[in-house]
């Protein structure tokens, strides 16, 4: 496997993984526990009875970048699998390095937002669905930059088209060389092997 197989590997597989944990993160409702129960991004347990959370601008703008977040992780690893099943071009490839790293901003603003609203509560522990997102973060981000790497690694040098020698350079060029560079060969004198010459 060359390196380029092995980028594109890496970076689809911790982007599988990053897509799973904030899924899984999204969508339990085990962010925070408190004396009775635990509460999520969309529910709150309370003796074994779930109820809806009421409207509150804080949550809200979590669940909404977590949302985001998981969508355009998914999105992200479908281009991923596409370009490495079918050898894409690496403007795909390039969107899928935009949309991991806006899929990480999302991610960090949504679990930035919760902790502000929830640390100072003594009585609120956070639980394994909000550490879930936490380490989905750093797993997008490398996934961005394996891709970044298999883009850079697509495009060889020897793949791009010569470059032309600009106008000013050529003339430049072409006035250093003189005759001087390229003498004209010996003439050679001929005269005396001439097998008859009426003028000796």
């Amino acid at each position: 496997m060359g390196v380029k197989k092995s980028l594109q590997t890496g970076g689809n597989l911790l982007n599988l993984l990053s897509s799973i944990l904030t899924v899984l993160s999204t969508t339990t409702n085990y962010w925070t526990r408190q004396q009775g129960g635990h509460s999520g991004l969309w529910q709150e347990c309370t003796h074994g009875k779930c109820s809806n959370i009421p409207c509150q601008n804080t949550v809200a703008v979590s669940a909404a970048c977590m949302v985001l977040a998981a969508t355009f992780s998914i999105v992200a690893l479908g281009i991923g699998i596409r370009i490495q099943c079918r050898e894409a071009e690496s403007r795909r490839s390039q969107n899928t390095i935009v949309l991991l790293f806006l899929s990480g901003l999302l991610l960090l603003i949504a679990l930035a937002v919760y902790t502000s609203k929830n640390a100072w509560k003594p009585e609120v522990f956070f639980s394994w669905s909000y550490f879930f997102g936490w380490l989905a973060l750093p797993f997008l981000f490398i996934a961005g930059n394996q891709h970044e790497g298999k883009r850079v690694e697509t495009t060889p040098l020897e793949d791009s088209p010569p470059q032309k020698l600009p106008s000013h350079l050529f003339f430049l060029a072409k006035s250093t060389i003189t005759s001087s560079d390229f003498p004209a060969p010996a003439l050679q004198d001929t005269r005396w092997k001439r097998p008859w010459n009426p003028h000796p």
